[in-house]
């Protein structure tokens, strides 16, 4: 699992980049009363990207502290969760 962190670090960067990108893009649309929500979810899951690319960041510089790339993981996941329940909000309120 020692490589994982290597792979987080760029793809949670660029999460947190299309994360910030959409939020704009929502608020352009004018979704409705739903858009604030995701509007929220985006920018929590902007902060949990943030906080996966650090961890993973640090474990890359410390090798010794090889639980970071585990917490970086999760991290990556619960983040990655979050963006698919934004996804599914954002298709039911766009029908």
């Amino acid at each position: 699992m020692r490589n994982l962190a290597h792979h987080i670090l760029p793809t949670s960067a660029t999460m947190l980049g299309v994360c910030m990108t959409v939020i704009p893009i929502i608020k352009l649309m004018k979704v409705g009363h739903i858009g604030t929500m995701i509007d929220e979810l985006l920018a929590d899951d902007s902060v949990i990207f943030l906080i996966s690319a650090v961890l993973s960041y640090l474990s890359i510089r410390r090798p010794s502290w090889g639980r970071l790339e585990r917490h970086a993981d999760i991290a990556f996941v619960f983040g990655l969760c979050g963006m698919s329940v934004c996804a599914v909000l954002l298709s039911f309120e766009l029908l």
